[in-house]
């Protein structure tokens, strides 16, 4: 299979982990913002298919390697014949649980081949760890909480909630927040900072990163879930003119119904 499992230079646990990191990027790909191709590609009238992420932060769907042993461990056989048994939001989450598996598969296999020892093979594993799955990724469960939170708050903050860039959010909360009274201004600040730690815990809901300093983010209007503009192709121009934002997946899932 071209590209699903080609030579490797890495040789440490970082250069493993940005492996990891560039197939997972590419499967939440898929899985998201790709999703109505990702869709059609998986037919069960085909043969038995496999989603593969590939280290440039791309993806594919097709045939497992035909060599025996494979190099590289194999993804899920067959995840085209359960697309039309189940709801599709179940089936994409059966993709991803499969989809975690296989990176972890993935990752600890060229662990092995190069000779990890305990300390690099901890090393990797915490810095997987550090990253959401993709299962938590494209449920939407990852930080629920945090996000419910966040996105109240910045309801009640902005006049425009559905998009905005971090710094002005900071400015528009010290504005309003500004008290006279040190005790008052003191319990302020405290609030931005919790604030500010909750949009930090929010992530992406295309690429599964959390949100960097000065960067445009939208909000879809039907999951609510927040995306970086540029995962999803929409500018802040842009932004202004939309009254109600559907991610790629709320808009594919509304296409086919």
């Amino acid at each position: 299979m071209e590209g699903g499992g080609g030579a490797h230079s890495s040789r440490t646990a970082e250069e493993v982990f940005r492996d990891f990191r560039g197939r997972r990027a590419g499967m939440i790909k898929a899985l998201t913002t790709d999703v109505e191709k990702f869709y059609q590609l998986c037919d069960p009238e085909k043969e038995n298919l496999c989603l593969y992420g590939l280290p440039n932060e791309t993806w594919e769907v097709t045939l497992p390697a035909e060599e025996v042993p494979p190099e590289l461990p194999e993804p899920a056989l067959g995840i085209n014949f359960a697309r039309d048994g189940m709801e599709e939001k179940d089936w994409l989450a059966l993709v991803a649980v499969h989809s975690d598996a296989w990176l972890l598969a993935v990752a600890f296999y060229f662990g092995a081949r190069f000779g990890f020892d305990k300390e690099s093979r901890r090393r990797l594993f915490n810095m997987i760890n550090n990253l959401p799955t993709i299962f938590e990724v494209v449920t939407g469960t990852s930080k629920k909480q945090s996000k419910e939170k966040t996105s109240n708050s910045s309801s009640k903050n902005k006049p425009n909630s559905k998009m905005q860039t971090r710094p002005a959010e900071s400015q528009t909360r010290a504005s309003k927040m500004h008290s006279p009274k040190e005790d008052e201004d003191s319990g302020a600040d405290e609030e931005e900072e919790e604030e500010e730690e909750d949009h930090e815990n929010t992530l992406c809901g295309a690429c599964g990163d959390n949100y960097g300093n000065d960067e445009f983010w939208i909000c879809c209007d039907m999951c609510e879930r927040w995306f970086h503009g540029k995962c999803v192709r929409i500018t802040p121009a842009r932004a202004e003119h939309i009254k109600q934002y559907k991610c790629p997946s709320c808009s594919n899932k509304r296409a086919r119904v």
